[in-house]
């Protein structure tokens, strides 16, 4: 609904009317360029008028309808009669707000929507990655660990079915729960540098910019290493949702979870400052693991 942009104009009385001069004369009234406001569609009384620009600020909207009526009463071949009215949804419709102080409603609204994101931002689902889980072949023994862990932190955790090992499939599940609102969506395994590992490619596929930094690195074209030959972990985002891929032992997805709940806790972290923190800990682990076993 926030993503609705279109403002539709009904109640004209259409003759030869300028279109250009329209879309000019709305651009101006919601502080907008020119080129960020299409005309897509004109039917008997009704113009139809698509908004470009992503991100709108609503205070430059709120309570616009009389004055966008007015500026388009004065467009070449446009008369605006007496039941004229404009309408959208979604963030758009602050346009008719009229009922006492429309700034004041949205004031109410902008924090009661501030309210709802924090609560957001503690919705949690996990997926395990892997065919071998799919299966049955072998037990998910991460999921209900970072259910218990989150939980006594106050998170709400779902947990996601095993999902396979495909690029597509993976981030189609990324985007679907994104979608439904989740504030934290975390997935294990398949971050390897063998051919049957896809969740990295898939976390690229759902944010191209997503932060994938190495953990290890092995000899290229040896062994098992004959396609990729890095370890990474990765941190993106889809719509409002951080998405996290840590490795598949249990014990470096605690390491790599303990990692993240201290990230997120930091002013002005990033996807980069997430991802670093998450690796670090985990490049360190491996190093001991190095030294102790030579």
């Amino acid at each position: 609904m926030l993503g609705k942009t279109e403002l539709s104009f009904t109640g004209l009385e259409l003759d030869g009317a300028d279109l250009p001069q329209v879309a000019d004369a709305v651009a101006q009234v919601l502080g907008l360029s020119r080129s960020e406001i299409l005309v897509t569609d004109v039917r008997a009384d009704n113009l139809v008028l698509d908004i470009l620009r992503r991100g709108l600020d609503a205070k430059n909207i709120v309570g616009k309808e009389r004055e966008l009526l007015d500026a388009v009463a004065t467009t070449a071949g446009v008369v605006v009669t007496a039941a004229a009215k404009v309408e959208s949804r979604g963030l758009l419709s602050w346009v008719s707000a009229s009922d006492g102080d429309p700034l004041a409603v949205l004031e109410q609204a902008e924090s009661l929507f501030e309210g709802m994101r924090g609560k957001l931002a503690k919705t949690v689902t996990v997926f395990a990655t892997g065919t071998e889980l799919m299966n049955g072949q072998v037990k998910d023994t991460n999921s209900p660990v970072i259910r218990e862990k989150l939980e006594a932190l106050g998170y709400a955790v779902s947990l996601g079915k095993p999902l396979k090992d495909d690029e597509y499939y993976i981030s189609a599940a990324l985007v679907e729960r994104a979608e439904e609102g989740y504030g934290l969506i975390i997935t294990t395994g398949g971050v390897g540098a063998e051919v049957k590992d896809h969740t990295i490619e898939a976390f690229l596929l759902t944010d191209p910019q997503a932060a994938t930094p190495q953990i290890v690195q092995y000899e290229a074209g040896v062994g098992r290493h004959v396609h990729k030959n890095v370890v990474r972990i990765a941190v993106g985002q889809v719509l409002d949702s951080l998405i996290i891929a840590l490795p598949g032992p249990t014990d470096e997805v605690l390491l790599g979870l303990d990692a993240l709940l201290l990230a997120l806790d930091e002013p002005n972290r990033t996807k980069e400052t997430i991802a670093e923190r998450i690796a670090g800990v985990l490049r360190k682990r491996l190093r001991k693991q190095a030294q102790s076993s030579s």
